[in-house]
């Protein structure tokens, strides 16, 4: 039983795989959460710009 217990301890070939996954949540996590704080002020600019595009009378 303990050579089972100490392969398992000592058996590292899924570790990398495992951090790349926590790298890329955080990173997710990260620009979720910055693109939520920013929807505010990028739908003003938007919308600003929609307007100032339909006020123009192209003739």
């Amino acid at each position: 039983m303990s050579k089972i217990w100490n392969y398992f301890v000592s058996e590292e070939s899924g570790q990398g795989m495992v951090e790349y996954g926590l790298i890329i949540a955080l990173v997710a996590i990260a620009l979720i959460t910055a693109l939520g704080a920013l929807s505010g002020g990028l739908d003003k600019i938007f919308t600003g710009m929609g307007t100032k595009l339909n006020s123009i009378n192209i003739t």
